[in-house]
């Protein structure tokens, strides 16, 4: 199985508001950049599509070293997943993305590494520069669409 690491960063202007997510997966030195964003989400969706999205991205079996500034994503899969999955996934944040985890993850060997604060790590710096800069892309977008004209407007 190939080594790769994954940084990932989530950032929503509100809670919910307009957000954006990045994840760099780096092999042998190599930086392949997903990036994206919604209009209407919290932190810990985006953080938790950004590992989505990258997860998404592998095409075979990896050891996974995740380094993440959401330590709801970190516990997440080092403690607390188990004891949701024996719960049905009741009273869970975001069961919808906890259970395509599930499925994705299956192959791989995934360790997570809370990066609390980002601590100056250049690539978690990197990535939150990114989801902030998708959040405020999606922000600008829904500012600029104008509403349809209705029959009460004519």
């Amino acid at each position: 199985m190939k080594d790769i690491t994954i940084y990932t960063d989530g950032s929503s202007l509100g809670n919910p508001g307009p957000g954006g997510y990045c994840a760099i997966l780096i092999y042998r030195g190599v930086e392949l950049i997903v990036q994206g964003g919604e209009p209407d989400t919290t932190n810990n969706r985006m953080e938790l599509t950004a590992l989505l999205q990258a997860l998404k991205a592998l095409k075979e079996p990896c050891n996974i070293k995740l380094y993440t500034d959401s330590q709801y994503v970190a516990q997440g899969i080092s403690e607390w997943l188990s004891g949701w999955v024996k719960k049905g996934f009741r009273e869970v944040k975001n069961p919808d993305l906890w259970r395509q985890y599930i499925s994705l993850s299956e192959p791989h060997t995934i360790k997570p590494y809370w990066v609390k604060g980002h601590s100056g790590d250049l690539m978690n710096e990197k990535c939150d520069r990114i989801a902030r800069s998708q959040a405020q892309q999606v922000q600008n977008l829904a500012q600029h669409i104008t509403p349809p004209k209705t029959l009460l407007d004519m």
